[in-house]
């Protein structure tokens, strides 16, 4: 992970948060922009805080299939590997 200025970093943890907050308020919008939002807000947090990436593993590891369509979602590297590492595993 490329390192980046605290400032930065900041900015970016608040704007995921104020995002986060701000999907309940959007959803009843006609169109999924509560969702997105939501999922936005969530990408920036996680990218930004060691805490939530803590937070965000635990939570994996208790329901898994949840973690791997969040994953999926989100198009985190580490969901890429995985998935490409079980492909070359079923295809032997």
């Amino acid at each position: 992970m490329a390192v980046r200025h605290p400032v930065s970093r900041y900015a970016q943890l608040s704007a995921g948060i104020l995002l986060m907050l701000a999907a309940p308020i959007v959803a009843p919008l006609p169109g999924p922009a509560g969702t997105l939002a939501f999922a936005g807000g969530l990408v920036l947090v996680l990218r930004n805080s060691h805490a939530a990436r803590v937070r965000f593993a635990r939570i994996k590891r208790r329901w898994p299939r949840a973690g791997r369509l969040a994953d999926r979602a989100m198009r985190r590297r580490s969901a890429l590997r995985r998935r490409a590492r079980d492909r070359a595993a079923a295809a032997r």
